[in-house]
């Protein structure tokens, strides 16, 4: 069965090291996927995938996972502001149950206040036009979330 890790501190044991992992923003309409690489030490911003149903969505998911032997995943969890879990975080909460029935790789929810902030404020510093922000904003917070993940894991396990 599949590991949910609710804490980062428990991350370390659970993913496995010199696997690539997998960043997740989910939406309501879109999912930004992001990747590390082997070494676990730089995430990169791969692609947003259109929501359709669950099973279409995950088997998405799980083909890029297999393609670049992803050892993890790595779930936005969207709180408010005040640390407490709404309809969203219920709904990610519920996406990661589901995704469990369909692979046993390890799941971490991370705190993912503020990283479309940061991903659009990149952006618009970056020069990106409105309609190419509006096409990658959302792999470009995945990117964010993931390399969240693995400065602090860097940080834990140094």
């Amino acid at each position: 069965m599949t590991q949910i890790i609710e804490n980062i501190t428990d991350a370390p044991e659970a993913l496995p090291r010199m696997r690539a992992l997998m960043g997740l923003d989910l939406g309501t309409k879109t999912i930004g996927v992001a990747v590390s690489d082997g070494l676990q030490t730089v995430a990169t911003p791969l692609e947003t995938v259109k929501r359709k149903k669950f099973g279409v969505d995950a088997a998405r998911l799980l083909e890029i996972a297999k393609g670049r032997d992803i050892g993890g995943i790595i779930l936005g969890l969207p709180l408010n502001m005040d640390g407490s879990e709404g309809p969203r975080a219920q709904s990610t909460r519920a996406f990661a149950r589901n995704l469990t029935a369909l692979t046993s790789l390890p799941i971490l929810f991370w705190d993912e206040r503020l990283s479309t902030v940061a991903a659009e404020r990149a952006l618009l510093e970056a020069d990106t036009s409105r309609k190419r922000r509006a096409e990658v904003i959302d792999h470009v917070a995945a990117g964010y979330i993931l390399q969240g993940v693995l400065d602090r894991l860097a940080h834990l396990r140094s």
